[in-house]
């Protein structure tokens, strides 16, 4: 009998089946917390101490004490990857206001949750990468920067969820939000970038979007293999009539993008530079300087 995976909540493992919390979590009640999603790379954590630093930028923004050290957080992600025998895995890094009562009021809360799962995920993968994904752009907004702004990487992603059913029901693999002022943000759970006149460009993290760990590190490969990379707005005609578009996220690392709304993106191929930047990716997952082994 295969052996259950065991997930860490607070102090303690817990075989998958038996993984709970309480009912009065506020993470459920009110999707009150904060999480990241980090890969395992053979062995290797890729980036875990910047996941780790941008998960308490998150907390203190919503002013969550998390009561272990940053140190402390990156040896219970190992620990866990340790008690499931895990090399290459999707980690899922959870905390919460923990639990309080029926109220919001989150002083009621007096002690966070913190959970750490660790698994696989396979989004995007094969022919996705090969030829590329179809998306649209969705009515749903992102949340602005003085609302429940995604650059705080929230467990509510009630936005990104309706985006995503709207997706579903055209028959595309992905949604594309916009800002309140109708330039492109990101997609649903991963930031977007275009090439236009060999310049790689992407949406600036005001706009509300996730600054992405991923997205950040294509820039600089992108700098370092010679193209110009460039944060700023881009509108929905760029978008359209770019020599190449594609998608930058920790699940799903970099992807083609072939067409959206219809419009086929140039040749409808992945171009030289998304595969260039590709190729430099997958490399750089692996790079031993670039994480922390298991």
């Amino acid at each position: 009998m295969e052996k259950e995976l065991q997930v860490y909540i607070d102090g303690a493992y817990y075989p998958k089946s038996q993984a709970k919390i309480s009912v009065f979590d506020h993470g459920l009640l009110y999707g009150d917390g904060v999480f990241e999603g980090i890969r395992a790379y053979n062995g290797l954590v890729f980036k875990l101490k910047e996941h780790v630093d941008r998960l308490y930028r998150s907390t203190h923004m919503i002013m969550l004490q998390i009561p272990v050290t940053r140190e402390q957080m990156v040896q219970i992600v190992l620990e866990t990857l340790r008690k499931n025998n895990l090399k290459d895995s999707y980690i899922r890094l959870v905390v919460t206001r923990g639990v309080g009562d029926l109220g919001l009021n989150p002083r009621k809360c007096l002690k966070p949750t913190i959970i750490v799962i660790a698994d696989t995920i396979a989004l995007h993968k094969g022919e996705a990468k090969e030829k590329g994904v179809t998306a649209m752009l969705s009515w749903v907004k992102r949340d602005p920067v003085d609302a429940t702004s995604h650059e705080i990487k929230s467990l509510n992603y009630l936005n990104s969820i309706l985006a995503k059913i709207e997706a579903n029901i055209s028959g595309v693999d992905e949604a594309i939000c916009l800002d309140k002022n109708g330039y492109v943000c990101e997609g649903v759970a991963e930031n977007i970038f275009i090439v236009k006149n060999g310049k790689v460009l992407t949406p600036p993290s005001y706009t509300g979007a996730l600054p992405g760990i991923t997205a950040d590190e294509v820039m600089k490969l992108a700098r370092k293999s010679g193209f110009e990379a460039t944060e700023r707005n881009i509108t929905p005609y760029e978008l359209f009539n770019a020599e190449e578009v594609f998608f930058t996220g920790t699940a799903a690392e970099v992807v083609p993008i072939r067409e959206i709304n219809k419009r086929i993106i140039d040749s409808g191929k992945p171009g030289p530079i998304t595969k260039k930047l590709m190729e430099e990716f997958a490399k750089l997952v692996r790079d031993p300087n670039q994480g922390i082994a298991v």
